[in-house]
């Protein structure tokens, strides 16, 4: 491989991210600033880490992978040195490992005082839980958000980990970098981004929240509008066992729903609360009389607001998504590409994931600057797999 900097065409081309690798949300917010053009190089453990890599893991696309033994002084040596060139660090280990590391924010900030440190928890920097274990689940347990999820009134069903990971967790935390680095030009100052899944899940949940405060909002599964509490607002099983998204809130949009349901003449007024059971077994009746297929072709387009619910594997093939380029096929892989879209630096794809935890180390660590690459290999400092 010939890796060199500046290979990025999205907007932030030119920044200068040092990843300290770890799993799940902090991969991903890397990969997101890797997509919109930053040089980010991932530090990582000889070795690697569980779950954390791999030729197929796409969250590690567009970006070296380095790796250091951290409990060598000169590996450390090296991170900051790496630091005083960047304008972002990343890093998503428990609190007060980085320090006992030595590349913590004070480390960083010695020798890069226009630094953002962004950190990536589950619980935060403090707070009683803040040095316990956890994953996405536990972090949307306690703030509310999972108590509300899935139509099931006897337990609550998690969505994998989209909510606390990726929405309140490698989401805020790019927000809160980009941020960083606004007001950092004008300060000449950097600062540390504690970007915790539990705040960034309360914050994306605002709205339930507002409908809470609100004496709008029940605390029962499948009882409130965008929970399948009413029957325009749900999924339905076609005649082939797959399903449909209704999603016809406005009045407008249900009448062509019941209109192109061919049930106009027959169902309850949007209004009727109290012959909403009628109004869902009619529903029911009706998507289960034809294919998806059918239903798709009927549906789409218009302003009905009823989508098929097709799985990942035949995402790609959506008309719609075909149209729009949203996956390319890439390094034998289909992916999503970089979002969001921008009119004038549109980002593109550079490498691929590393297949193993220092696949890069030699040529990333020359192309930062860093000397003697070869004295630190011979060492046992990095490791060039």
């Amino acid at each position: 491989m010939s890796y060199e900097l500046g290979q990025g065409t999205g907007p932030l081309r030119g920044v200068k991210v040092v990843e300290i690798a770890g799993i799940g949300p902090g991969p991903h917010a890397c990969m997101i600033l890797a997509d919109l053009g930053a040089d980010v190089i991932r530090v990582e453990r000889p070795g690697g880490q569980l779950l954390a890599g791999g030729a197929t893991m796409l969250l590690n696309r567009g970006r070296p992978s380095v790796a250091l033994n951290l409990k060598e002084p000169d590996a450390v040596a090296t991170v900051l040195e790496l630091v005083r060139h960047a304008d972002v660090v990343v890093e998503g280990m428990r609190p007060g490992v980085t320090e006992r590391l030595g590349i913590g924010p004070d480390d960083c900030f010695a020798v890069n005082e226009r630094v953002v440190y962004g950190r990536m928890t589950g619980w935060g920097q403090d707070g009683p839980l803040a040095l316990a274990a956890g994953h996405d689940m536990n972090y949307i347990a306690i703030t509310g958000a999972l108590f509300g999820l899935g139509q099931d009134p006897s337990r609550p069903h998690f969505p994998t980990n989209l909510v606390g990971d990726f929405g309140g967790g490698s989401t805020y935390l790019v927000i809160g970098i980009l941020a960083a680095l606004l007001e950092a030009k004008t300060s000449g100052k950097g600062q540390v981004i504690d970007a915790a899944i539990v705040d960034g899940t309360a914050h994306l949940n605002a709205m339930t929240s507002a409908f809470w405060a609100s004496g709008g909002y029940k605390e029962e599964r499948g009882a409130n509008l965008l929970d399948g509490g009413v029957p325009f607002y749900d999924i339905y099983e076609t005649s082939d066992g797959k399903h449909m998204s209704v999603g016809a809130l406005e009045p407008q949009f249900f009448d062509a729903l019941v209109t192109l349901l061919g049930v106009k003449d027959t169902c309850p007024g949007q209004g009727e609360l109290d012959r909403y059971d009628e109004m869902r077994s009619i529903f029911t009746e009706q998507f289960g009389s034809r294919t998806q297929a059918e239903w798709i072709e009927l549906f789409e387009g218009t302003d009905a607001c009823v989508a098929g619910i097709i799985p990942i594997s035949q995402a790609a093939e959506h008309p719609h998504l075909v149209a729009r380029g949203t996956f390319v096929e890439r390094d034998g892989m289909v992916q999503p590409r970089p979002a969001p879209r921008f009119s004038r630096t549109a980002p593109t794809l550079t490498t691929p994931p590393s297949r193993e935890s220092g696949e890069h180390t030699r040529e990333a660590l020359t192309a930062w600057g860093i000397p003697d690459v070869d004295g630190l290999i011979e060492r046992g400092v990095a490791v060039q797999a």
